[in-house]
């Protein structure tokens, strides 16, 4: 998700190469984004939602997905779930991870012709996909500022929802 928004970041025209770094460093400084931000400003920016990338298997994968995200500091740190997670259950999660990105990476480059997969500070050789864009962004003032407003951590739900 994080490369997918800064790729989209980056198609602006008021950006530059010359503007990486600064729009690195921005992103550095504001260290409370997480996957639902980058989902959230992703959102904000596009007209196609993530789960319309996702395609038909969004259904099924988000769930996982949004429990996987709630355990993560668990599994990150060795810790038991409140699951008690097996092995084989955590390798299934992985597995669903794996599809999810992968369903994601396919209708991204479908959709703008980027993966997520690569170095996400390039333009794109069609960027007619801006012209969709559903928020203006003319200076890294407002990138920082958009950071700030829109992917900031939320606290999630405890319990797993479907949306």
């Amino acid at each position: 998700m994080r490369r997918l928004f800064t790729y989209s970041i980056f198609q602006f025209p008021c950006f530059k190469y010359r503007h990486i770094p600064a729009l690195i460093d921005a992103l550095v400084d504001e260290n409370s984004t997480y996957f639902g931000g980058f989902r959230r400003g992703f959102e904000m920016i596009h007209p196609r939602s993530v789960r319309d990338l996702v395609g038909p298997d969004y259904l099924a994968l988000w769930p996982v997905i949004e429990k996987a995200i709630l355990q993560r500091n668990k599994i990150f740190h060795g810790q038991l779930t409140p699951d008690r997670l097996s092995t084989a259950q955590l390798l299934a999660i992985v597995e669903s991870i794996r599809g999810w990105c992968g369903k994601l990476g396919e209708g991204s480059n479908a959709y703008f012709g980027y993966s997520g997969f690569d170095y996400s500070f390039r333009k794109a050789a069609d960027r007619g996909f801006v012209a969709g864009y559903r928020v203006p962004i003319s200076s890294v003032a407002d990138y920082k500022d958009f950071l700030v407003k829109h992917l900031r951590a939320r606290k999630l739900p405890r319990k797993v929802k479907t949306p």
